[in-house]
């Protein structure tokens, strides 16, 4: 009987997701005040949109401009599809600053309910207070 082996295809063109955040992150990055990888990545893509947001937006100007030549706004259109995901604002996802959750995180805060809700009751957050009516 003839054994059958599974080959493992790799596409070496794409490349590996921590090269591409080696390339954004800081060089030195205090890592002992982030809870996991999640919050280290989501600080990584929240400077990387704040550096080309000007960038993105100029282009995304051109784009828009009818009375440019088409061709100025088709090279404008491929460089903005060529930059790197972590340019758009859509990448960045609030998370909790204590636990690294995603859900059911207040803006203002940047906490999770539940370390909100301890941080409240234990006096951490200035002006806010247990509610009595």
């Amino acid at each position: 009987m003839e054994s059958r082996r599974r080959s493992i295809h790799i596409n070496r063109d794409s490349p590996n997701p921590s090269v591409v955040m080696a390339q954004f992150r800081a060089k030195k990055l205090d890592l002992s005040c982030f809870v996991n990888v999640r919050v280290i990545r989501d600080h990584t893509k929240r400077k990387v949109f704040e550096q080309y947001e000007t960038q993105r937006q100029a282009l995304r100007y051109i784009i828009r401009n009818t009375t440019l030549p088409p061709r100025a706004r088709a090279q404008a259109q491929l460089q903005l599809s060529q930059m790197h995901a972590y340019t758009r604002s859509t990448q960045i996802n609030n998370r909790c600053i204590e636990g690294g959750k995603s859900r059911g995180v207040f803006r203002h805060f940047r906490m999770a309910r539940y370390p909100f809700r301890m941080n409240a009751l234990e006096g951490n957050i200035p002006g806010v207070k247990k509610a009595s009516w």
